[in-house]
């Protein structure tokens, strides 16, 4: 396990934090080449995603994940509603606010897409060994649970408007 870090450099987390956008804006364009657009949306996958990794989850849950409107998971999940993808159940923890599961036919959508994923995958010959893949994910995690996390919180917390580039002295 990692020493805890005092300080980080920022140049070197500016750049991870860089690189991390153009491989999440290239993920969604590769995601359409490997899908197509077809009856489910890149979000509507997310979802269904999620729902297969993470077990029944509410509206709510899923937006947090993310982090975006409930309205706008709320929109995709009426479609997989009406797709036949998802279903509502009975949420023990709160009577309006109902879980979504996946369908048999939600499985084997996200069956088939993990399929197809993994033929695609399998086959890239990427210059980066299995240990080198395994920590960058291991470091992206770290960074994530860290801006997910209280410390990242408290910091921006009293911050009520975005920051403001400082004014030149006159």
């Amino acid at each position: 396990m990692p020493a805890p870090v005092r300080g980080v450099d920022a140049s070197a987390l500016d750049a991870l934090i860089g690189e991390t956008t153009l491989l999440f804006h290239r993920l969604k364009v590769v995601a359409e080449q490997v899908h197509g657009q077809g009856e489910v949306s890149a979000g509507r996958r997310g979802v269904l995603r999620s729902l297969a990794r993470e077990g029944p989850r509410s509206v709510p849950q899923l937006a947090r994940s993310r982090p975006v409107s409930r309205q706008l998971i709320q929109s995709l999940v009426n479609g997989l509603l009406e797709a036949g993808y998802v279903e509502r159940v009975a949420n023990p923890a709160h009577r309006r606010s109902h879980l979504l599961r996946l369908t048999p036919a939600g499985r084997r959508f996200v069956a088939s897409m993990e399929r197809r994923e993994r033929q695609l995958l399998s086959g890239l010959r990427l210059d980066a060994g299995r240990e080198e893949l395994e920590a960058a994910a291991s470091t992206l995690r770290r960074v994530r649970a860290f801006f997910e996390g209280e410390r990242w919180q408290r910091r921006v917390s009293h911050r009520t408007q975005p920051a403001r580039p400082q004014e030149e002295s006159r």
